[in-house]
């Protein structure tokens, strides 16, 4: 297995997300838009890691979740700033759950408040 994380501008993800995860073969490809600070940018790679390597053991498929996340950013009502993993019915919520734990534990680490990490992504 090979994981490979990159930084790129925001306006090169697939869709409105500020990380995305894709299996290339045995290659787990990590997209994280810039968000001019390498420890935010780690905190989403670890979240999209995470996410990824949970949906892989639980048979959730790639295709699955990219379906949901588009469709939910597509129907998105206007002011609201949920992320697809948080809904119930997303195939991945629970992978999304225990990633976001995983995320929350890693910022103090890094020396960031959450409020900050938030905005930071919000400003996208």
């Amino acid at each position: 297995m090979r994981v490979v994380i990159e930084t790129v501008p925001h306006a090169q993800q697939r869709y409105e997300t500020c990380g995305d995860w894709q299996w290339d073969g045995e290659t787990l490809n990590i997209r994280v838009s810039g968000l001019g600070d390498w420890r935010k940018e780690m905190a989403v790679a670890v979240h999209e890691l995470v996410e990824s390597l949970i949906a892989k053991q639980q048979g959730i498929s790639e295709a699955e979740v990219d379906e949901f996340d588009m469709n939910y950013e597509a129907n998105r009502p206007e002011g609201d700033t949920s992320e697809p993993g948080d809904d119930p019915e997303c195939p991945i919520h629970a992978a999304h759950c225990i990633a976001t734990a995983v995320e929350r534990m890693l910022i103090p680490y890094l020396e960031l408040s959450w409020r900050e990490y938030e905005d930071a992504i919000g400003m996208l």
